[in-house]
């Protein structure tokens, strides 16, 4: 799980957006999509591991991944809902 405090101080790095930990719900729909081979980042590239954790923005609109427990913050590599 992330620290609160660092929530706190990071953003989206493309729109400056506040950043919250992702719900079960988007996590399941992105892991479907992942299975259904038809999920993407930013970049074009295809995500083929299951996702356990994340940051979405506050309107929802972009996901960012948490690896080893560090949150990925570069645009590409975010994911448009």
């Amino acid at each position: 799980m992330i620290d609160s405090k660092l929530l706190d101080i990071i953003c989206c790095p493309l729109t400056g957006a506040s950043l919250k930990v992702c719900h079960q719900e988007i996590l399941d729909g992105l892991n479907k999509s992942i299975e259904e081979a038809t999920l993407k980042n930013v970049g074009g590239e295809l995500i083929t591991e299951k996702i356990t954790e994340a940051l979405v923005t506050e309107d929802q609109s972009r996901v960012y991944l948490i690896k080893n427990q560090i949150p990925v913050l570069l645009a590409e590599e975010g994911i448009v809902l």
